[in-house]
């Protein structure tokens, strides 16, 4: 194989970048990078050199999930940190799966269908722990390091295969470390949920599980009282000075079909050494990392952002459920399911941009379960409307409704239920991006479009006119502000973007559908957004007046791009919300910070969105990366590096903008396959704080209208270095018609800049993220 350059790169061709080399990561690596090694390079690829540079490391034994490392691939995960109680006697690997669940809806989401805790394995070393020196490589997606103790060293590597779905750790023990051991703890089947709230009459936690050995490998079944089990087998196996432990979960339900696979997968697995198994792992992480590529001049978030690839990589794909609160790591944990007021919104919201369409489980999700979500709107409503609630399993089931059990659709205007209704149309806004990100034309067809219509169809069924003429909504529910609102800015925000949506679509598919004069009526005469001299009021009997995490009020706003500062005066209302909003402290959370941050990337404010994920970055984000408010929650991080996104490259409205917010210290930056709305593939590199080079390629043969920012007259160039065409699309934006496959080169007339894919040097040195020791 031969050696690639310092930099690869960048074609002018008609393929961007091709693969490049991915062999195996550099060792011994600084716990803290330098500007120099971006200077001098430690590697010869600019991914390995910001993944090898984003490493987490410990040199301290973490204490709780949110300090340690974390391993999984959608669905079996592991969190690693010291088994409470016993710190310095053994290193705890939680055992987790977001498939394994229980299934008694009548004690609803929140209880008989939680996600339910498996177990953890201890690996206990011979002696006491005196030391760690752990790095989890984010390119391989492996833990490697040793752990020492007052009788000798235990070197340890260990991974979550991608597609085995086998938890596989091998150590090499010293000598006087020759007799440590694993042994596996399973947990009491039961709800999370159960140590934070009463329980609902009649509800009982699960049988204990039984553990025994089948032909050399052991498994623990658990038995639910619903019928169905799930299972953890586990084998170790030694090779040589080596010793591997290899770990499967499965879950079958209503059938107790579960041990056979899980007793196969182990005995296949383990057949295998580790090295075996890394290699068709690592293969599977370096294909997902080159499907894009950001550096920016701050090593702090640069490194949080790849991070968070990673985290998402670990926590989701396609054919997973839908990711829960913790994502596949089940913790303690008020909140043991999936949450659709915001939570999967911001889960997902990375994946577009950062061009990782394959971890979209929610467009799928909502497409394989729509007959579960026709149950859950009360009987006189399933015939022609459809709504989410709240919480729900991953087939998208909540069951018994109620304050304790999970929270339901509602109906308008009555309570209880609590009428939060917006939660499916919102949920769809996903989908609808995930359509423009990729122009296919089925998932706008076949699920959008069907599942929109009825979700609007459910608002229409209350909509009155009122003395004023417009049409109004009664009492509804925003989340989670507390109180019903008639015209709650929530639904009107959402119903005005769902019925633009819809007609818009109807238009693209040929569909002359009988709603559509009711749409436009809607647009037409809906009652304006409720505001006061603060900004938007959450609805028009419910004003802005306490400390609120949520931005629920402020959709419009973000993400839906419905209200943008197009105008003095909305810029001005805009500017007026947000600062009300993130005004009033006590009840602030994470998420507050990184829709504030969005927002101000909308406005093109690129310092105030850089402070505020500082102050995201200073008062939430934990040692890993991890999130947590009563419990563990995974979104806010990964909705941090979307944001990040909304000041790299924003594409809505159908006009690419390239660098919209950034803050002035940001003078460097590279950005590779980025995707946008229209199926656009963007590369663009800024030098000395100008944008020297702008490239695009059509995968649809979409509109594209960029703003490229390039400073002076450009030429615009094809594949083969042809002069291309272009018109001036007004406001420092060109119109560029391009055929699917076809691209597109932006440069200052005369320049010749060097296209290549390189990370860009740090402003400054930072600590690495998980626990480098007290010097950092």
């Amino acid at each position: 194989m031969p050696k690639p350059s310092r930099r690869t790169v960048l074609a002018t061709g008609s393929a961007l970048s091709g693969a490049l080399l991915t062999t195996g990561l550099t060792s011994g690596l600084p716990a803290q990078a330098t500007a120099a090694d971006y200077d001098h390079g430690h590697t010869s690829d600019p991914w390995r050199t910001v993944l090898d540079d984003a490493d987490l490391v410990w040199q301290r034994m973490p204490a709780t999930w949110y300090e340690g490392p974390f391993l999984g691939n959608g669905f079996l995960g592991s969190g690693i940190y010291a088994e409470p109680g016993a710190e310095t006697r053994a290193v705890r690997f939680n055992i987790q799966h977001s498939e394994v669940q229980d299934h008694r809806p009548e004690f609803g989401s929140l209880f008989g269908l939680a996600r339910l805790p498996i177990g953890h394995f201890t690996l206990e070393p011979v002696g006491t722990i005196t030391g760690l020196d752990w790095r989890l490589g984010l390119r391989d997606a492996e833990l490697t390091g040793t752990l020492t103790t007052d009788r000798g060293t235990l070197t340890l590597r260990a991974l979550v295969h991608t597609s085995r779905s086998v938890l596989a750790v091998e150590v090499t023990p010293s000598a006087g470390e020759r007799d440590f051991r694993w042994v596996f703890h399973p947990a009491d089947a039961i709800s999370p949920r159960a140590a934070y709230r009463p329980l609902p009459d009649g509800y009982q936690g699960n049988p204990p599980a039984e553990v025994a050995d089948h032909a050399g490998v052991s498994a623990a079944v658990q038995p639910l009282l619903a019928g169905g089990q799930h299972v953890t087998a586990w084998r170790e196996r030694e090779r040589g000075a080596t010793r591997t432990l290899y770990v499967h979960v499965a879950h079958s339900y209503p059938r107790t079909t579960a041990l056979d696979r899980a007793l196969k997968a182990v005995r296949e697995a383990s057949g295998l050494p580790y090295a075996a198994l890394a290699v068709t792992h690592r293969a599977w992480w370096h294909a997902f990392y080159l499907k894009s590529f950001l550096s920016v001049p701050d090593a702090r978030i640069q490194r949080f952002y790849w991070i968070q690839l990673y985290k998402t990589a670990s926590a989701a794909r396609r054919d997973a459920p839908v990711m829960a609160t913790c994502g596949p790591w089940l913790e303690s944990t008020p909140w043991p399911n999936t949450w659709w007021n915001l939570n999967v919104q911001l889960e997902y919201w990375l994946i577009h941009g950062a061009n990782h369409l394959e971890l979209d489980a929610v467009t799928r999700a909502l497409s394989e379960f729509r007959d579960n979500l026709t149950q859950e709107m009360a009987p006189q409503y399933r015939a022609d409307s459809l709504g989410i609630p709240r919480t729900t399993d991953p087939h998208l089931i909540n069951g018994a409704a109620g304050t304790l059990t999970g929270y339901g659709v509602g109906i308008p205007g009555q309570d209880p239920p609590t009428p939060e209704v917006g939660n499916l149309t919102w949920a769809l806004h996903n989908v609808w991006l995930s359509y423009r990100h990729t122009m296919d034309e089925r998932i706008l067809r076949d699920v959008l479009y069907p599942l929109l219509r009825k979700a609007i169809n459910y608002y229409l069924h209350f909509l009155e006119p009122g003395p004023d003429g417009k049409l109004h909504l009664p009492a509804t529910f925003s989340p989670e502000y507390g109180g019903n609102s008639r015209d709650c800015n929530y639904d009107l925000m959402l119903l005005t973007w769902g019925c633009r949506t819809l007609l818009e679509s109807a238009e693209l598919l040929g569909i002359d559908d009988e709603l559509a004069p009711r749409w436009r009526e809607v647009l037409a005469k809906r009652a304006p957004y409720p505001t006061d001299a603060n900004g938007f009021m959450i609805g028009a009997d419910i004003p802005f007046a306490k400390s609120h995490r949520h931005y629920s009020h402020l959709l419009a706003v973000y993400p839906l791009y419905e209200l943008t500062g197009r105008t003095a005066d909305e810029r001005a209302l805009i500017e007026k919300s947000l600062a009300h909003w993130v005004g009033f402290e006590g009840a602030l959370q994470g998420y507050t910070f990184t829709g504030a941050a969005s927002m101000s990337a909308l406005l093109g404010k690129g310092e105030d969105a850089l402070k505020y994920l500082g102050e995201l970055m200073t008062r939430f984000i934990q040692p890993n990366t991890m999130y947590k408010e009563s419990g563990p929650v995974i979104e806010t991080p990964l909705s941090a590096a979307q944001s990040l996104h909304d000041m790299v490259c924003q594409s809505w409205g159908d006009t690419i903008r390239v660098f919209p917010a950034l803050p002035a210290a940001w003078a460097d930056l590279t950005v590779h396959d980025f995707r946008t709305q229209g199926a656009f593939l963007l590369s663009a590199v800024r030098k000395g704080g100008t944008t020297r080079w702008v490239r695009l390629v059509s995968e649809a043969g979409a509109p594209c209208v960029v703003r490229h920012g390039i400073p002076g007259p450009i030429e615009v160039r094809d594949g083969r270095g042809r002069p291309l065409r272009y018109t001036d699309a007004g406001e420092g934006a060109i119109r560029i018609a391009l055929r699917k496959g076809e691209s597109a080169l932006i440069t200052r007339r005369g320049d010749r800049p060097d296209l290549t894919v390189t990370p860009v040097r740090p402003n400054e040195d930072a600590p690495r993220w998980g626990l480098p020791g007290t010097e950092g």
